[in-house]
């Protein structure tokens, strides 16, 4: 096996990898004479699900409600009390399994590449979608730093340049 086969994303459930036309991991093309990789990288589902999903907050926001629940049950009786409480757990399960499996999916389908050239992004569940952005569109970059390493980067662009979005 080649080692830009190696670095493949995994190959789904069926057995089929869907990248397997990408010449380089997270690249649509070969690059050009001259280019090379200084770096590249991908989310972490846990990171997304934290960041980007709030599961935490959901999750803080589904123990106040279920506090509130049991604390105004309680002059009913303890059995009331605990069946009122835990009659949304099903619902903060539900919800925080949904946005991990969303998370886990998007963190497999994103890559994030930066050359001595240019920055490239590769991402999308259904319809895959690759930006290149040349660094002499770029004006500057900002990093917030989380826990464990992590960050998020802004990158701030020449308000001529424009991206798709649609």
């Amino acid at each position: 096996m080649s080692q830009s086969q190696e670095k493949r994303a995994p190959k789904g459930s069926h057995g089929h990898d869907d990248f397997a036309a990408e010449p380089i991991r997270g690249l649509p093309e070969a690059l050009p004479e001259g280019e090379r990789i200084l770096w590249q990288g991908e989310p972490t589902w846990r990171q997304l699900a934290v960041n980007v999903f709030h599961v935490r907050a959901l999750a803080i926001y589904f123990a106040v409600l279920m506090i509130w629940r049991a604390s105004t049950a309680a002059g009913d009786g303890v059995g009331a009390a605990l069946g009122a409480g835990l009659a949304p757990a099903p619902f903060l399960l539900g919800s925080v399994v949904v946005l991990c499996v969303l998370a886990t999916l998007i963190a497999r389908t994103t890559v994030y590449t930066v050359t001595n050239k240019r920055l490239v992004m590769r991402f999308g569940l259904a319809l895959t979608k690759a930006i290149n952005i040349p660094f002499r569109l770029v004006t500057s970059a900002d990093m917030r730093p989380r826990a464990g390493g992590h960050g998020d980067i802004a990158i701030h662009l020449d308000p001529s340049a424009r991206i798709g979005y649609i």
